[in-house]
């Protein structure tokens, strides 16, 4: 066999792998064995996993993941979704589906402390769906915003999904999380809108709920201060220069910590859970580093990637043709594989071919987010949806799946608008010192 058939069947073989639910990080460090050894041979093909073993796990670039994850579960043990909510809601709770429009800003606050689409999903949704339930929301609507609005979570920054193509890319993880800013703001209002046309149009799905006075608008307020300190403190901190992405993750996870400790939501099992959380979900995170290393080798040594970037450079298509498809990749990909797993495995290849046709990488990496972002809430797989459904077991899958369709839209829609409008990724990275 030709080195391209070998590499087409290893990415064959990869995905039958993904769907029988073996581990990503291992199955793609088992399929780059194979494969680099039919090519090259065995010996070479056992150095390069041992090298890469080695790299991974001893990369500063990678020391960044446990202390952003780390921040996340911290916030998620100390109550602060419980109060990001409360907070959203004594603003917006009165309006016609408030509580589900309280329900996003919840999940873009708590986004900014998390950096993960599940941990957004489950702790906005413990703490959301009983109150909709109880406030006469439809099931569609209630399960829907917060399975969507989850998917915040990897492009408000910071997020764990940046890092690993940071790392993939070699680019600057600061200048990505500052990339992920507006756009993440942006689809935060857009789902908002979505809410308030779908009640304006049924007013059933979301009834009004109670007004609240001034001062418990006021009061509520206090309980998003403490994440907006936190988060603009993190981001001033890369924006200007004062530490780098893994320090900003140490000083964000201190700030969660003393946070927890004053307010004394946080106790000591809370402390263990969030630090064992914290330690299996980075432990995944670089497997799945290291077994994208191997297979990138292995990709690298089949010479898919230049072939591919040739045939791209020759289609009958202006770059903004050939990047449209690259989007439709990524959204088909997105409905039968993880966001983790389809980046780690389309990045080797579509990247080289990003930059032939000459597109800002740091822009190309928010659209990659934001359209996988569009995957945990894609049938079949859509596992933001099957968060919610372990939260509200009593409402039919195919309830929430239907929920989550107007939202997809929106999502759509801002990638549409970054397509054509690309500065809004780009101008907050263009300012920064470094």
């Amino acid at each position: 066999m030709s080195p391209v058939s070998v590499g087409i069947a290893g990415i064959v073989v990869l995905i039958v792998v993904f769907l029988l639910r073996m581990p990503v990080g291992f199955a793609m460090a088992f399929v780059g064995l194979v494969g680099f050894s039919l090519l090259v041979s065995v010996e070479a093909a056992l150095c390069v996993l041992a090298r890469d073993l080695f790299h991974s796990f001893s990369s500063y670039s990678l020391t960044v993941i446990p202390m952003f994850v780390f921040m996340g579960s911290l916030a998620a043990a100390s109550g602060m979704s419980q109060r990001l909510y409360d907070a959203s809601y004594s603003v917006l709770g009165k309006l016609r589906g408030g509580l589900a429009m309280a329900t996003v800003a919840g999940c873009a606050c708590f986004a900014a402390i998390s950096g993960s689409t599940n941990a957004t999903a489950a702790a906005m949704g413990k703490v959301s769906l009983p109150e909709m339930k109880r406030y006469g929301y439809a099931d569609s609507l209630a399960t829907g915003c917060v399975a969507a609005a989850g998917s915040l979570g990897i492009l408000i920054p910071p997020s764990t999904i940046f890092i690993i193509y940071g790392i993939l890319t070699e680019q600057s993880i600061g200048k990505l999380f500052l990339a992920g800013v507006f756009p993440g703001l942006v689809l935060a209002a857009l789902f908002i809108i979505v809410v308030a046309l779908l009640c304006w149009r049924d007013p059933s799905l979301g009834p009004a709920g109670a007004a609240t006075s001034w001062m418990e608008k006021v009061r509520g307020l206090t309980g998003v201060m403490e994440t907006l300190v936190l988060f603009i403190f993190v981001l001033a901190g890369l924006f200007l220069g004062w530490f780098s992405p893994t320090q900003a993750g140490g000083a964000g996870a201190a700030g969660v910590l003393l946070i927890g400790l004053g307010t004394r939501q946080l106790t000591w099992q809370r402390f263990v859970g969030a630090a064992k959380e914290a330690l299996r979900i980075t432990c995944m995170i670089m497997f799945v580093v290291y077994g994208a290393t191997v297979f990138g080798h292995f990709i690298a040594v089949t010479t898919i990637p230049l072939i591919l970037a040739d045939w791209v450079a020759g289609l009958p298509l202006p770059a903004v043709g050939v990047m449209g498809v690259i989007v439709l990749i990524y959204l088909l990909g997105g409905c039968f594989m993880d966001a983790l797993a389809l980046i780690t495995l389309t990045i080797p290849i579509i990247y080289p071919v990003v930059l032939a046709l000459g597109f800002d990488p740091i822009w190309f990496g928010v659209i990659v987010v934001l359209v996988t972002g569009m995957g945990v809430i894609t049938p079949p797989v859509g596992v933001n949806v099957y968060v919610i459904k372990g939260i509200a077991e009593d409402v039919p899958l195919a309830t929430i799946f239907r929920g989550i369709f107007p939202f997809l839209g929106a999502q759509l829609v801002v990638t549409a608008i970054l397509l054509a409008f690309p500065r809004i990724a780009t101008f907050l990275p263009s300012l920064a010192v470094y």
